[in-house]
């Protein structure tokens, strides 16, 4: 696996946590936003108050009536900077719940140290790199464990961005796009239509046409589906290289060592979240 990869990948549940926590959610609600709105209001926030347009642009592979169900509505009940604050905080409660004593320790600020000089070593690489760009003009915390968490998003939302110009060089939808990772085996097709907020019937043709251009055949990837999903898996490790080459394979490596055992808590933490969320049975978050 090339290195931009594994450390990208080590470092996400890290970040990506904050999707799924708990208080997270009872945050937002605390403000107002309820159902989707949380996830699209905090991580369109960086933007500022902006129309429906921009979120189904950057965020791509979501439904827009999903996304025009929540923004603006979101702008009139609480304010970016708002609900900014309220997901640091919810980053803060929840890491500290998840990780304990760990957060404070001297690993967590050399962790935190390299994940942000990977993360500033690409301050300059703007274009074409909206959410990243969005992100990067926000101030740093000071805290290591939330420094760690902010450059795992810069990091996370500058690949993402180089995803999407893969996704749109081979002329890709956004639904299309999500009918092709599932078909890769690596999350179920049924997971992937809900949570973007797709219908069946929007899946369907987006089968059909994904078909009709060799890449499909009974929902699984055919050979030119397979080779056409590499080229743009590698083209986003390509366009994704410039912050890990900054830091450098040995450190990468570091950082990856340090990551990895807060990385595995997380993500165990994850699957209890949606293990009770399923169930019906969500903890109380905590308020202190």
């Amino acid at each position: 696996m090339r290195l931009e990869r594994r450390t990208w990948r080590t470092l996400e549940p890290l970040h990506g946590m904050i999707y799924f926590s708990p208080e997270a959610e009872a945050a937002y609600k605390r403000l107002g936003l309820t159902g989707r709105m949380g996830y699209f209001a905090s991580r369109a926030a960086a933007f500022g108050p902006v129309p429906a347009e921009a979120v189904v642009a950057t965020f791509y592979n979501f439904n827009p009536q999903v996304v025009h169900q929540a923004i603006p509505a979101a702008w009139h009940l609480a304010s970016p900077a708002d609900i900014l604050d309220a997901r640091l905080n919810a980053v803060d409660t929840t890491l500290r719940q998840v990780l304990g004593d760990v957060v404070d320790s001297p690993e967590m600020s050399h962790a935190a140290a390299l994940a942000r000089e990977a993360a500033q070593a690409i301050s300059g690489e703007l274009s074409g790199r909206p959410l990243y760009a969005a992100h990067a003009a926000l101030p740093w915390p000071t805290a290591p464990h939330l420094v760690l968490w902010h450059a795992a998003t810069l990091l996370r939302e500058f690949r993402g961005d180089g995803h999407l110009a893969a996704l749109l060089a081979a002329g890709l939808s956004g639904i299309e796009a999500l009918v092709t990772h599932a078909a890769t085996g690596a999350v179920p097709a049924e997971t992937l239509r809900v949570t973007r907020g797709w219908t069946e019937t929007d899946w369907a043709a987006a089968e059909r046409r994904l078909e009709d251009r060799g890449w499909l055949r009974d929902g699984s990837l055919t050979e030119q589906g397979r080779r056409e999903r590499e080229v743009i898996e590698e083209a986003t490790d390509r366009m994704s290289t410039a912050p890990y080459a900054a830091l450098g394979d040995d450190r990468c490596q570091e950082l990856c060592v340090l990551a990895r055992p807060w990385s595995k808590q997380v993500a165990a933490e994850l699957m209890s979240w949606a293990a009770a969320r399923n169930s019906g049975d969500l903890r109380t978050p905590r308020t202190d």
